[in-house]
């Protein structure tokens, strides 16, 4: 199975705004008090474009869908958290903390995705009822998937529940290593709203926040994980997280790339530059109002799009 999709499934925003049932638990979430939400909109949009044209312009295959206006979905540019994509042609939807992003999930776009686009859909198990016992497992946002060795990252939190991590992995055939991640609010130490602001899993190596993880013993778990299946460990700071610099996907394109925001790219080292390098070339665009107001980054954008094609079955999980 392999960890790197050539494929991605993005939504292009027409509502995106500063969400405040998303802002109870996500501490990197801004309001821009200069700007109207037209001009917010407008600005996500023209980052969103930017980033699209990078990413094909280095060719990776994006599937866009325009989101819809009704219902309203401030959140939808970040698809990764409702649904995800697998190479055995099943499809996992998942149950959202805010009210407001459940609205997000569109069954549509499994029908054009198979009929316009050619890929198979064999199954789709659908979690979204744990949210009628406030269960809440948020895609892979919630979940950093090692596709190869069948392991699921996850710090737990509001919105990734254990009971979920569990159902999921018995369904999918991962195991689990469950942790917490926390940051600095004001003077307490509170939990990460997702495990992706903190860890990204590549194919030879994996970017972590690891001084987030204040238990010591689920702290070396992690890394004697990562270790044991061969990554090269990439560790950033708190600071540097704050800065979505742990929030990368590693994809396919003309080559393998590493994808990333420009503000996360900035606050890298030269060292962790060079040592990102030898794993794939770094793309980076700009984000800056969809971080400021969304709390999310480059990887929150995108959907990986592991499913088989049409007289291409791939029998394998993932």
């Amino acid at each position: 199975m392999q960890q790197c999709a050539n494929s991605i499934l993005m939504i292009r925003p027409v509502g995106f705004r500063y969400n405040e049932q998303t802002a109870t638990n996500n501490y990197y979430q801004h309001v821009l008090e200069n700007l109207s939400l037209k001009q917010v909109q407008d600005r996500a949009v023209k980052e969103f474009d930017d980033f699209v044209a990078i990413l094909k312009g280095s060719g990776v295959q994006v599937i866009c869908f325009e989101d819809t206006e009704n219902p309203e979905t401030p959140d939808s540019i970040f698809p990764n958290n409702w649904v995800s994509f697998h190479a055995d042609g099943r499809v996992g939807i998942f149950p959202m903390f805010a009210e407001n992003r459940r609205g997000e999930r569109r069954k549509d776009i499994f029908k054009s995705l198979v009929q316009s686009h050619g890929f198979v859909v064999n199954e789709i198990v659908d979690y979204s009822k744990l949210e009628d016992e406030n269960v809440f497992l948020e895609g892979t946002g919630s979940m950093v998937l090692d596709r190869t060795n069948k392991i699921c990252y996850a710090a737990i939190s509001e919105r990734t529940c254990k009971i979920a991590i569990e159902q999921f992995c018995q369904n999918f055939g991962y195991t689990h290593v469950s942790f917490t991640a926390n940051q600095e609010v004001g003077t307490k130490r509170l939990a990460m709203y997702h495990t992706n602001v903190m860890m990204c899993v590549g194919d030879s190596f994996a970017v972590v926040c690891l001084e987030s993880i204040d238990n010591t013993l689920e702290r070396d778990c992690v890394k004697e994980s990562l270790q044991s299946t061969g990554k090269e460990i990439i560790e950033i700071t708190e600071e540097q997280t704050s800065r979505f610099a742990g929030n990368m996907l590693q994809v396919i394109g003309d080559c393998p790339y590493i994808v990333m925001s420009t503000s996360a790219y900035q606050s890298l080292t030269h060292n962790q530059i060079a040592t990102l390098e030898k794993h794939g070339a770094i793309l980076h665009s700009s984000l800056e109002t969809i971080e400021a107001c969304g709390g999310g980054s480059a990887r929150c954008m995108m959907a990986e799009l592991f499913l088989p094609k049409a007289g291409n079955r791939n029998p394998k999980n993932g």
